[in-house]
C-alpha cells in the first residue's frame, strides 16, 4: 500500500497521456473515485510534446488547454479544388500535451481525492478485492499501490488479430513564415494536392496558429511508416511546392504512428483492471480520431463508478465499428479511390452531419443516407466480404501519438 495520507485510492491509473489525464480529470470533477496517477519521471521514458485535436461544441471545460481553433474547414481534392465548409456550432481544437498536462495536474493538486506519482509501472495485476500495481521510483525505490480498480493506457505490446490493418503515420513541422500566409479562421483537415502512394492515401495537414505560424503536417494511411528522410522529403515539397510558402523556419517537429484495424480491442485485462485509450479501442479505426472519443469514454467510467457500477462501456458502437470495417478494407483493396472518397463526403454531407458521423453519433438514416453518396457497389461487395475474413495478428506500431 501507498504510505501517507491518501491511503489506498479507488483508482489507479497507469499513463499520463490524454486517455489517462482526461480519465484522472473526470474522476475528480465529478467525485467519483479518488485516484492516483502513475506517470514516468523525467527522462528518456516521457514522450515528447505532442498535439490533439478534436471537434467539440465549445463546453469550456477544457479552455485553458485550448491553443486553438477553427471555425472552418476546409477540404483540398486531387485536382486542386477547394472546399470550405461551416461545421458551426462546432469548432476544430488544438491541445498540446503540455498545457493539458498542467491543466490536469493542477486539478489533481487542488483535490483532495486526486494523487500524482512520478514512477515507472512495471506490472498490473489482480488481487483479492482489487488489483496492484507495482512501480519503480526515481532512485530505484519499488513502490507496490492497491486499488479497487486500476486503469492502463499502456500501448499493447503486440495488437489483437485483425483482418485489415493499416497505418495512420505522419510527420508534422511547426513553421513560422517570413510573411502572412495563414488564415487563422480555416483549417486544411485534408489537401490531397501530393503524390499518393502506389497503396493507401496521402495527404497534407494545416493548422494556423496565426497568420505567420501553422502547424504543417504530411500524413498516409498505408502499411508501413516512412523513414524520417522520406518525410521530411515530403513535407518540403507539401510546403514548398503546394503550399508555397516561401522563405519559412521549422521551430519545432513531431512523428507518429497509430494502427488503423478492425481488431477486437480487449477493455478489460483482469477482473479489475481495464485498459484505456488506443489500447482500449478508443482511436477510431477509420479516421485515427482519439482525442474526442476518450473525453466521453472518460465521462461514460466516471459515470459508471459514480452509479456503484464495475462495467466499462465500449468506446465505439458496434454499428461505427462494422462501418469502418468496411472502409478499411475498401481502402485496403483499393476497391475505392481514397482522396475521392473523402473529398465527395465533405462535398455531399452537411458539415455538421459529417463530423457527428465521424464521431459515431449519426443515426441509422443519416448513415444509410450517407452510405448511398459513397461507391455503393464496391462497398457493398466488400461489406459482403468482410464477415469472412480470417483475422490475423500483427505487430504493434512504433512509438508516437496521431495529434488528431
Amino acid at each position: 500500500m501507498i504510505p501517507g495520507p491518501v491511503g489506498t485510492p479507488d483508482v489507479v491509473i497507469v499513463g499520463g497521456g490524454a486517455a489517462g489525464l482526461s480519465l484522472a480529470y473526470r474522476l475528480v470533477e465529478t467525485g467519483a473515485a479518488t485516484v492516483t496517477v502513475v506517470e514516468p519521471p523525467e527522462g528518456p521514458l516521457r514522450p515528447a510534446e505532442r498535439t490533439w485535436c478534436y471537434w467539440d461544441q465549445g463546453d469550456g471545460d477544457l479552455d485553458e488547454a485550448v491553443t486553438a481553433g477553427w471555425p472552418l474547414l476546409r477540404v483540398h481534392g486531387p485536382d486542386g479544388s477547394p472546399l470550405t465548409v461551416d461545421p458551426a456550432p462546432s469548432r476544430y481544437r488544438m491541445v498540446r500535451s503540455a498545457a493539458f498536462e498542467r491543466l490536469v495536474h493542477a486539478r489533481l493538486a487542488r483535490s483532495p481525492g486526486g494523487r500524482l506519482l512520478r514512477a515507472t509501472a512495471d506490472t498490473v495485476r489482480d488481487v483479492p478485492g482489487g488489483a496492484e500495481v507495482r512501480c519503480t521510483a526515481p532512485g530505484g525505490r519499488t513502490l507496490t499501490l492497491r486499488a479497487r480498480y486500476v486503469f492502463d493506457s499502456r500501448p499493447l505490446p503486440a495488437l489483437p488479430p485483425a483482418r485489415t490493418h493499416l497505418l495512420q503515420h505522419f510527420r508534422g513541422w511547426f513553421v513560422r513564415t517570413r510573411t502572412d500566409r495563414f488564415d487563422p479562421a480555416v483549417a486544411d483537415l485534408m489537401d490531397f494536392r501530393v503524390p499518393q502512394p502506389r497503396h493507401g492515401l496521402a495527404f497534407g495537414y494545416v493548422l494556423p496558429l496565426a497568420p505567420d505560424r501553422a502547424l504543417v503536417e504530411y500524413t498516409e494511411f498505408s502499411r508501413v511508416p516512412l523513414t524520417t528522410a522520406a518525410y521530411e522529403a515530403a513535407l518540403g515539397h507539401y510546403a514548398r511546392g503546394v503550399l508555397r510558402l516561401g522563405e519559412f523556419s521549422v521551430e519545432t517537429a513531431e512523428q507518429g504512428v497509430i494502427p488503423m484495424t478492425d481488431a477486437r480491442f480487449p477493455r478489460r485485462a483482469g477482473a479489475a483492471v481495464f485498459r484505456i485509450g488506443t489500447a482500449g479501442g478508443a482511436t477510431r479505426p477509420a479516421t485515427g480520431y482519439t482525442f474526442a472519443a476518450v473525453q466521453r469514454h472518460s465521462r461514460a467510467i466516471a459515470a459508471a463508478l459514480r452509479d456503484g457500477r464495475a462495467t466499462v462501456p465500449a468506446p465505439h458502437g458496434r454499428r461505427a465499428l462494422a462501418m469502418d470495417a468496411v472502409l478499411l478494407r475498401a481502402l485496403d483493396t483499393g476497391r475505392i479511390d481514397g482522396p475521392a472518397f473523402f473529398t465527395g463526403l465533405f462535398r455531399r454531407t452537411p458539415a455538421q452531419r459529417l463530423l457527428r458521423f465521424l464521431d459515431g453519433a449519426t443515426s441509422v438514416r443519416e448513415e444509410w443516407g450517407i452510405g448511398l453518396r459513397t461507391p455503393v457497389g464496391p462497398m457493398l461487395r466488400t461489406a459482403l466480404e468482410v464477415p469472412f475474413l480470417p483475422r490475423r495478428t500483427h505487430p504493434a506500431p512504433g512509438t508516437g501519438e496521431n495529434p488528431r
